[in-house]
């Protein structure tokens, strides 16, 4: 009987993991996948993030980090080509080696590990949580609380909800070359002749990423194509042949800003919870919204006590609040930059 299992060794996982294990929780965190593991993401740390991180984890290490080490912002051109630049000073990280150690810190602080673990289901019992985990077999752990950290994809959260969550397609590709563009912006095309949602371009050591993101993934190849030849013919790209690609999926945000915070004592965060800023930024949210559930735990739980769930969810929801709000700030941003995200002005 653990205190707390978390499923999903990223950036809200981890420290969600790291926080309750060093306040005294028996705490497991389950990953999917062995680690160092490949996460599709831009691997841009903004300056919110880098200060929750070093607070919390200390100096971010230089062997997690890629040319050019600095990210100095991200440039979004719209629809109707007008450029905007939102200089900020970030970091430029490889997730697979960040996520990793950020795992092994929650490690450090007494959380166990559990790779190539794969997590089904929940069911709520009336003093714990009993989760469904594949490995090598299928067997069952069970916790007071559960912190679902997997993402937008998350398959406990679709069983236990049972409901159908919208979806944004994400492809990119890694290849050698030169092109006409500053490596050391994110750039965002909001252009509907590039994609039906945006695509950018970014720089990890000597590799090109181009990357589309699509309601419809059949479209993925068709509007990748067309962001490449818009590349070569308006930047001067010369791309090689493509060493590797990448897919993932993320939640599609609409005006409104719905979060799910959980159900009973499963709780979500990061992605799993529909925290998303414009342009795929998710990691500063994962970390936040890691944090703050482990915070309403430790209010609410004490060790060899029956947990209160809506006492958990409604301390939840006030410790994330400020993160919720943010989320909205950014999204009215964007909405004043691009008519695509206009509604975001009025909901």
């Amino acid at each position: 009987m653990y205190d707390v299992i978390v499923i999903g060794a990223g950036p809200a996982g981890c420290m969600a993991a790291k926080r309750t294990a060093a306040a005294g929780y028996k705490v497991l965190l389950i990953e999917k996948l062995e680690m160092p593991r490949e996460k599709s993401c831009s691997g841009i740390l903004i300056p919110k993030s880098v200060e929750i991180v070093e607070n919390e984890f200390g100096k971010i290490p230089d062997s997690v980090l890629c040319r050019p080490n600095v990210s100095r912002g991200i440039i979004i051109t719209n629809e109707e080509n007008q450029a905007f630049t939102f200089e900020s000073s970030g970091l430029n990280i490889w997730r697979s080696l960040f996520d990793h150690w950020l795992a092994l810190a929650a490690k450090d602080s007494g959380a166990e590990i559990r790779t190539s673990t794969v997590a089904i289901s929940c069911e709520e019992g009336s003093d714990h949580v009993s989760v469904e985990l594949q490995g090598r077999k299928t067997y069952y752990e069970q916790a007071a609380v559960v912190i679902v950290c997997d993402g937008a994809g998350s398959l406990i959260k679709k069983n236990l909800l049972q409901e159908r969550n919208s979806y944004i397609a994400t492809y990119q590709t890694f290849s050698k070359g030169s092109i006409d563009l500053d490596s050391q912006f994110f750039h965002a095309y909001l252009s509907p002749e590039l994609s039906e949602y945006d695509a950018w371009f970014n720089v990890k050591d000597d590799f090109l990423i181009i990357g589309v993101g699509v309601k419809d993934p059949n479209k993925i190849k068709h509007y990748h194509s067309r962001f490449l030849s818009f590349l070569q013919s308006y930047y001067n790209a010369r791309i090689q042949p493509q060493v590797k690609e990448e897919r993932w999926i993320i939640p599609y945000i609409t005006p409104g800003h719905s979060v799910t915070l959980g159900k009973g004592r499963v709780l979500f965060a990061g992605e799993a919870a529909n925290f998303l800023n414009p342009m795929g930024e998710g990691i500063s949210s994962a970390l936040v919204s890691g944090c703050k559930v482990a915070e309403a735990i430790q209010s609410v739980y004490t060790k060899g006590h029956i947990v209160n769930a809506q006492q958990l969810i409604k301390t939840y929801e006030k410790y994330v609040l400020q993160e919720r709000q943010y989320m909205i700030r950014q999204w009215e941003l964007l909405a004043r930059v691009s008519p695509k995200f206009s509604d975001f002005l009025s909901s």
